[in-house]
């Protein structure tokens, strides 16, 4: 599609016109995504639902667990596909407990579960009838562990996302091939990479209608070949049409395209750009959302011992939160079905602290104030949850409120917090036996505008 050009009458609008004409760039289809995309009542309030929810659970499970190396490894340790699909055959995970994982989510103070259904390696964790490169014809276990996933979360009041990888190791119609999966899989160097999305498609199709209604689907892979025509518009119809509700994302790196209904960054806070994934990466105007691992893996790594610590954790949450976004934690489970106990040790000692503080995150958006060095805020209706993250000094001073303050109390305690209103703004102090050692948190209710 071209750039189109307004029609002027006069001669130098002609001129104009002709210049432009001649110098216009074809627009990117992936640029336009689902231009005509207007979100439906339900939608929206899966926005706000969204929003308010702060926490949830990322999933990375799948025939990569096996060789305990992460989910990166057919790639990185370049196997083909022939050795590859070794690995099937030894995945049994006859300990997936689907009731246990949904409960230490909701333990954990989390409200949603995003889980891979295929990631990179394409091998599908599903019952898919358009490939038999499933958990269901390849594997021993011969059980749909979404299906069951699904049934949980929906008996517990767990929504749930589904992770899907548009990039593509093992399927011989992704082509052609630029970053990832080049020159070792032992693929033919030819495919049609239309049929290729056709498959994806009907892998989505899927997904939309054998697994009750879900929370969204959260794509993957599409920087691998960015500037390919990924048909985002026919299957982001694909998506809303089927489930009006559902809330696209797509982990693109780059500002969102029509069409989506959420953005989210990888292992950064909006707008920060300090892993190099979100160099080109803008924040736009949809809910917002930030993801993070435990260790230093998405998928199950048995050496990898680089456990972050719960005050960690619960800081980057209120970050996360300040930052008005939500916070996924990502957890990797073993090739048994089982979460590793460094996993769930966090996860319930999260859960624990948000049972105390969770007022502070849920339902929350960020501000009023931009994150400084000393912490967040967050605010619901009339109240602003100052984080205070790290105390440099006795007190710390805030910018001006933009209403009068009725009263400031701390949450640790319930007690009054002392504060000091003058023209630099407000300042804060609170003694030492009342702070936390995680996130001290100061309610401060603010009076009628």
């Amino acid at each position: 599609m071209a750039v189109t050009i307004r029609t002027y009458f006069s001669i130098a609008g002609v001129v104009l016109l002709l210049c432009s004409a001649l110098s216009a760039q074809p627009v990117s289809k992936i640029e336009q995504g689902q231009l005509d995309y207007k979100p439906t009542k339900e939608n929206l309030r899966s926005r706000e639902w969204f929003q308010d929810a702060k926490f949830g659970l990322f999933i990375h499970w799948g025939v990569y667990s096996v060789l305990g190396r992460g989910e990166w490894v057919m790639n990185n340790e370049k196997i083909p596909i022939v050795e590859y699909e070794k690995l099937p055959p030894q995945f049994n995970p006859t300990k997936f407990d689907p009731a246990a994982w949904v409960a230490l989510a909701k333990a954990a103070g989390m409200k949603y579960i995003t889980i891979t259904t295929k990631h990179h390696d394409g091998f599908a964790m599903f019952d898919s009838k358009v490939s038999d490169w499933n958990i269901l014809a390849r594997t021993p276990y011969k059980k749909d562990p979404l299906k069951m996933l699904a049934d949980e979360c929906r008996k517990q009041g767990i929504k749930l996302f589904f992770y899907y990888s548009q990039l593509d190791w093992h399927h011989p119609d992704y082509f052609p091939r630029h970053y990832t999966g080049v020159g070792y899989t032992g693929r033919p160097e030819s495919g049609d990479f239309n049929k290729y999305l056709d498959f994806m498609d009907a892998q989505l199709s899927e997904l939309l209608t054998n697994y009750g209604e879900i929370g969204g689907i959260w794509f993957d892979g599409m920087w691998d070949r960015e500037e390919a025509d990924w048909r985002l518009a026919r299957t982001y119809s694909l998506i809303h049409k089927t489930q009006p509700q559902a809330l696209i994302g797509s982990n693109h790196h780059l500002k969102p395209f029509g069409g989506e209904d959420f953005q989210m960054f990888e292992k950064d806070l909006p707008g920060q750009k300090t892993t190099g994934f979100n160099d080109k990466q803008e924040i736009g105007a949809l809910p917002l959302e930030t993801c993070e691992t435990i260790n230093g893996a998405w998928g199950y790594n048995a050496k990898d011992q680089r456990f972050k610590s719960t005050k960690d954790l619960i800081q980057y949450l209120a970050k996360a939160a300040g930052n008005n976004a939500n916070f996924l934690l990502n957890v990797g489970p073993m090739p048994t079905g089982e979460i590793q106990p460094e996993f769930v040790e966090r996860l319930q000692a999260i859960g624990q602290w948000l049972s105390k503080y969770g007022d502070a995150f849920y339902g929350t958006r960020g501000g009023p104030f931009s994150p400084r060095p000393w912490g967040v805020t967050t605010q619901k209706g009339n109240k602003v949850y100052v984080h205070i993250l790290d105390w440099p000094d006795e007190a710390i001073l805030l910018p001006k409120f933009p209403r009068a303050i009725r009263t400031a109390k701390a949450l640790t305690n319930g007690k009054p917090v002392h504060y000091e209103a003058h023209r630099f703004g407000l300042l804060l102090s609170i003694p030492r036996e009342a702070r936390d050692d995680y996130d001290t948190i100061i309610e401060i209710e603010l009076g009628d505008s």
